[in-house]
């Protein structure tokens, strides 16, 4: 492990100049440049002060945990189809429940539509990609073409629907998760 790495990666991260962080270590900026570079290293106590400074702790510091993933290919795709509706969804981000976003595919066959969605906070936000559905807010109806996308905070009971004789597919993605 790199110790003088991680630290420095994290002390960029928290905005700070070796100066910075230096000062609120009550330590010079050359020992910071140097533990940095792995010319010196620190003695716990030092490193404990540090990694406070820092906002974390020893314990976490030295947990190496899995990077996460960042590029997901054809495999990891989840699909669920529901005939009842006529709607196949894509989650192309598996576990994206436990993020911020949840993107989906979902393709919608002729006279299908998606599952009603209750009213919830954050936003949601959808591309058509091919075909043409409706977006269905409470009361109101819009008609999203292909190239088109829609966007609206999720106050209203909301789904979409699909009134032509082509299957419609859009990229839908809801912030927080709710697929």
């Amino acid at each position: 492990m790199n110790i003088g790495e991680k630290i420095k990666h994290l002390r960029v991260k928290n905005g700070l100049t070796q100066q910075e962080l230096a000062n609120r270590c009550e330590l010079s900026k050359g020992f910071i440049s140097q533990v940095e570079r792995d010319l010196t290293s620190p003695s716990i106590a030092t490193l404990m002060d540090i990694l406070e400074c820092l906002g974390t702790n020893l314990k976490d510091f030295f947990n190496d945990k899995d990077d996460e993933k960042i590029i997901f290919h054809k495999d990891d795709i989840f699909i669920q189809e529901d005939k009842d509706l006529g709607h196949t969804i894509k989650w192309i981000v598996p576990n994206s429940q436990k993020n911020s976003m949840e993107p989906i595919l979902i393709e919608i066959q002729s006279g299908g539509a998606s599952e009603p969605d209750d009213p919830h906070d954050g936003e949601e936000f959808g591309y058509v990609m091919s075909g043409t559905i409706f977006l269905h807010l409470g009361n109101q109806k819009f008609k999203v073409k292909k190239g088109e996308s829609f966007y609206f905070k999720p106050s209203l009971v909301h789904f979409i629907s699909n009134e032509s004789k082509y299957t419609a597919k859009v990229l839908w993605v809801s912030s927080p998760p709710s697929f």
